[in-house]
Order: structure tokens, then C-alpha cells, then sequence
């Protein structure tokens, strides 16, 4: 891991772009006062003037104390006590946009770029709707529009059957039985169920979902996805290759600035990188049967769910401890992105592996919650 670490900064210092050098962002629509009274599902922290958005180009970030919010500070000692013992790298927990806990171990500081893993698939939900929306793609596309013909073994017919959303939702029916879910050479794609009629988190073809939308846009995935979201809301990261995936690698406030705006349903202060009925498909359940599951996004409070690595319907919801609306952006090694409106809460954890070698949803969620709630409640 310290050596993936190591390859991620130097591919940070060696290959990333300046800003300067992109095209004016494309999809910024000023939000007014009186839209934002007539967004009737827009949920309250996106109507709530007390949320608070970390300046631009700036390491200011506002804080507020556990006194000040009534949490427990001996609960919050000993949560950082069990981040350190299990492998986290860094913390940070956001109330209405303001920084409470903000924690580094290891090697680790605010600098310290980290992959975010399969929690990055939430970066890439939105960098396609935000292409919809411009009127470069169409979710329900068949994928060969934008992938060609022969991307995959399959016969045409059941190859032209899958759409951009069985992608977005891992319905796309290729066989899982394959050794390598995350091989995307046609050969490794072939053909177990209809597009939609099952879930399996098929990793092959989400990645293409990247080089669907960069044929689709006027320029790369990177520079469409810099312009589009990580410029607007202020990170810092890079999209690193690593076998046939591709992974974001950024410092852990950057992948707490993308909460905070997914806490805001897609507005960083007044401005709209999304539109409301996408973010809501997005975070919302996406097809039948896997109830947890949105484009990318997990969700918690559903009546069971599926995970990673198996094709199992489990009872009961997600994460049992934590808020029944939360949403989650979940990677390997317990790469941790949690929403949660009700609360105005943007947790983040990052780092090595906690013991449990899931992809996305593990245990350790669980015990996680156990630790936040002894702090909040």
C-alpha cells in the first residue's frame, strides 16, 4: 500500500494539469433565491442558509466545536483512538459544512493524496448526468452509441440491449462467473442474463463508463470531469490508471468538499452543477432488485441489499447503526463517504485495510457508526 501511495504522488506532481489550462466551466446555472423556494424536492439542507462551503482556492475551512453542537468529547477521543488502531490515514467529519473532527495517523496529513477506490464511482455518476445534461449522452442509450460494436463477446442483439443506466446500476447481465470482473477486453464480456434482470457489481463494465463518456464529450473524461465538478467545488486529485480501472486519488478534504456538495444535492452555494431530477435518480434506489443500490451510490434504509462479490439478497438494511437516509460513496480497503441530510453530515474516512477485504460495504460500516453515534447522540 505505501508503494501505491508513493506511484499516486508521483503521478500527482508529474501528471496532473493546471486549471488554468481548461476551458470555462459549461454547466454553471446560477441559482437564485426564489429557485431555490420553488425547488419543492430539493431536501432542507440545500435551503438551509447556515451550510457553509470552504472558499476556493483556499486552505480556510470554517470549524465548529463538539461543545458548541453538545457531542460527546470522550466519545470523540476514544473514536479517534479506534480510526488509529484500524489502519485510517485520515478523518474528517463535517456538520452543515463546518469541520468538527479533522484527523491524520500514520504518515498521513492534509497534503497526503489517497485513493479513494471504488468510492470514486460516485465522481463518475455525476460527471455522466452532467454530460446528459449538456446533451452530449442519454442514460438509456445503448452503450455501443458511445462503446462501438464488438466492445463486448456478446451477439449484437444482446450487446445493443445494454443501456449507459444497466452500467450506471450494475444491471448489465454480463457473466460474472469470469475469474477477472474487472477485465474489459470484449473477450472477458460475454453474456449470463438480460440488462437488467440481475445485479452482480461486474467492475468491467462500470470502468467503461468512463470511455463512454469521453466519446461522447469534446474532450477527455479528465478535462470534462476537471471542468465540470472538481474545479467548481475547489479539489485537488487526478484520475490514476491502475490495471484496467481507473482510480481517483485525492487529499481527504477534496473527497470531503464532493460530499458536501452531494449533501447539497449537487449546488456548491449557489451554484448548480447537476440537475435535481438526476441527483434524486442517483441517489435514489435504481432498479429492482437490488434496493441499496442507486447509479454508483449505496444507500442505506432499504428493506435488503446486495453486495459486492456475491449474489446473495440479504434482509434488513445496509448499515444497521447508521441514519436510515444516509448515502455513501464505498471503496475498498474501507474507503468511506457518508451523506446524510438529516443530520448535516459528511463523514470521511481513508486508509488501509481494516480487515475486512470487501470492495465497498464491510463490518467495519457498522462498528464505524457504533463509534459516530456515541459522538452525535
Amino acid at each position: 500500500m505505501r508503494l501505491l501511495y508513493f506511484f499516486v504522488f508521483i503521478c500527482y506532481i508529474g501528471c496532473s494539469s493546471s486549471s488554468d489550462d481548461m476551458p470555462d466551466p459549461i454547466n454553471e446555472e446560477i441559482v437564485t433565491e426564489q429557485e431555490m423556494e420553488d425547488e419543492d424536492t430539493m431536501n432542507s439542507s440545500s435551503e438551509d442558509s447556515s451550510l457553509y462551503f470552504p472558499p476556493i482556492g483556499s486552505d480556510t475551512w470554517e470549524t465548529v466545536s463538539l461543545e458548541t453542537l453538545e457531542w460527546n468529547p470522550q466519545a470523540a477521543d476514544e473514536l479517534i483512538t479506534f480510526l488509529a488502531e484500524n489502519n485510517t490515514k485520515a478523518c474528517i467529519i463535517l456538520k452543515d459544512g463546518r469541520i468538527v473532527i479533522e484527523s491524520y495517523f500514520d504518515d498521513a496529513d492534509a497534503t497526503t493524496n489517497l485513493p479513494w477506490f471504488s468510492a470514486g464511482k460516485t465522481l463518475t455518476a455525476l460527471t455522466l448526468g452532467i454530460a446528459e445534461e449538456q446533451g452530449f449522452l442519454d442514460r438509456n442509450d445503448s452503450s455501443s452509441l458511445y462503446l462501438g460494436e464488438g466492445w463486448t463477446s456478446m451477439n449484437p442483439s444482446q450487446e445493443e440491449a445494454i443501456t449507459l443506466w444497466n452500467q450506471l446500476t450494475m444491471t448489465s447481465g454480463g457473466d460474472y462467473t469470469m475469474l477477472n470482473w474487472n477485465c474489459t477486453d470484449p473477450e472477458c464480456l460475454s453474456y449470463l442474463n438480460d440488462p437488467g434482470e440481475f445485479w452482480f457489481y461486474h467492475n468491467a463494465f462500470y470502468t467503461l463508463i468512463q470511455p463512454a463518456i469521453e466519446n461522447a464529450v469534446p474532450f477527455s473524461f479528465n478535462d470534462f470531469f476537471t471542468q465540470e465538478i472538481k474545479t467548481p467545488i475547489g479539489m485537488n486529485g487526478i484520475w490514476v490508471p491502475s490495471g484496467f480501472n481507473s482510480i481517483y486519488v485525492s487529499n481527504a478534504r477534496s473527497m470531503a468538499r464532493f460530499g458536501l456538495l452531494s449533501l447539497n444535492r449537487g449546488v456548491w452555494e449557489q451554484t448548480r452543477l447537476i440537475n435535481e431530477d438526476y441527483f434524486a435518480a442517483m441517489t435514489t434506489t435504481s432498479q429492482g432488485v437490488n434496493p441499496a443500490y442507486g447509479y454508483l451510490w449505496w444507500l442505506n434504509g432499504k428493506e435488503s441489499y446486495r453486495t459486492p462479490a456475491s449474489t446473495e439478497l440479504f434482509s434488513g438494511p445496509l448499515i444497521p447503526n447508521a441514519p436510515s437516509d444516509l448515502i455513501a460513496g464505498l471503496g475498498a480497503n474501507d474507503q468511506k463517504m457518508y451523506v446524510v441530510p438529516s443530520k448535516g453530515l459528511v463523514i470521511i474516512r481513508m486508509g488501509d485495510d481494516t480487515g475486512d477485504t470487501l470492495l465497498g460495504p464491510s463490518s467495519f460500516d457498522n462498528i464505524f457508526w457504533e463509534k459516530i453515534n456515541a459522538v452525535i447522540d
